[in-house]
């Protein structure tokens, strides 16, 4: 991508996608979500509108709002940029962390766009928190653009964190630790999801998630997540105010959630201190 070079994205979107489009100077357009993600009428108008070098999407329990894009939807995305000639950069960490219902084909498996999506992944979800490898499925081409790309951006990945990820992934037995992983999980999520109605004040909404490692709350109108943060913190307890996930006008309604640290005791006790927090009179 060149300075100038337009991104489109979901609204909300992933945080650190949006300071990387920032860094290389590219204009980043957000495109209207709804509970199956990016809308294809949305996003038809606008490529129309701003002819995208790139559409940045997650659509497997996307950080931060943990939906799912159907395969439906996929499909149309996928039609849209066969016709269109734009790229897609599909970010999918998320993917093994499925707790319930099938999972839906990646958009670089659909043939429409085969030859025009990079699919990306991260080993940092799916085997340890603190092995930062990722990877990507690209055409040839652009795969070689990108090793060199990479080249002068770091010059080398940690080599002793590729080994040990090399090792466990012919040796280890990643099916049983994803297992674990999903039940423990799943077991926390549910957690958050069963006490979180008593905790947000009257009128909030939030995502059920099937998968993936946050729950999206709306506050009801009047709040402000970001302010209401130092209260939280008050009370020992946090949580990702929504505002910085937004490319466009700021939902400052919003916040993020995270189930995925702590054992269902402690969720249990974060939410009472959040409900406290938020049931304080502003001052």
């Amino acid at each position: 991508m060149a300075p100038g070079d337009t991104v489109l994205v979901e609204e909300p979107t992933y945080l650190v996608a949006l300071q990387c489009f920032t860094l290389v100077g590219a204009r980043v357009v957000p495109v209207g979500c709804d509970g199956d993600g990016v809308e294809p009428s949305a996003l038809e108008e606008a490529v129309r509108l701003h002819r995208p070098r790139l559409v940045y999407l997650g659509p497997t329990f996307r950080n931060p709002t943990g939906r799912t894009m159907p395969v439906g939807r996929r499909r149309a995305v996928a039609s849209l940029a066969a016709r269109y000639g734009f790229w897609i950069a599909e970010d999918d960490p998320y993917r093994e962390l499925r707790y319930e219902g099938r999972a839906e084909p990646w958009i670089a498996s659909l043939p429409e766009a085969a030859d025009r999506t990079v699919l990306l992944g991260s080993l940092s979800k799916s085997v340890a928190p603190g092995l930062r490898l990722g990877w990507l499925r690209a055409p040839g081409a652009l795969r070689r653009a990108c090793v060199t790309v990479k080249g002068a951006t770091d010059v080398h990945s940690s080599t002793i964190d590729q080994a040990a990820a090399a090792a466990y992934l012919t040796e280890g037995d990643l099916d049983g630790h994803l297992k674990l992983v999903r039940s423990a999980y799943q077991e926390r999520r549910d957690a958050l999801l069963d006490g979180l109605a008593q905790c947000l004040p009257p009128g909030s909404q939030y995502v059920r998630p099937s998968g993936g490692m946050f729950v999206w709350a709306r506050l009801p109108d009047g709040c402000d997540a970001t302010a209401l943060l130092g209260r939280a913190v008050d009370q020992r307890v946090a949580f990702v105010p929504g505002e910085p996930f937004f490319s466009g006008s700021p939902d400052r309604r919003t916040l993020r959630l995270s189930f995925t640290t702590h054992p269902p005791s402690e969720i249990e006790e974060g939410l009472q201190r959040l409900r406290r927090a938020f049931a304080q009179e502003p001052t």
